[in-house]
């Protein structure tokens, strides 16, 4: 008996099968607050199971009206 090794089950190995269900389960799981935000042209990050963080990309117009560049102002 070989230990570490996946088996294939049904072409695709148990980890990758457990994997894929976590992936779907955090989707439906954010599915209203992502599509809200594409919506509103924000930007998803996935930071975790269950976890996003959303941007919207008109912060960087502001900071650039504003002068500053890279969290610092410009000179």
């Amino acid at each position: 008996m070989s230990h570490g090794t996946a088996r294939p089950v049904a072409g695709k190995t148990l980890k990758a099968r457990i994997r894929g269900s976590l992936d779907r389960a955090d989707r439906s799981l954010c599915i209203d607050q992502d599509w809200w935000a594409h919506r509103l042209g924000w930007q998803v990050s996935r930071t975790g199971f269950g976890a996003r963080r959303y941007r919207d990309p008109r912060f960087d117009l502001l900071r650039h009206i504003r002068g500053e560049v890279d969290g610092g102002v410009r000179a």
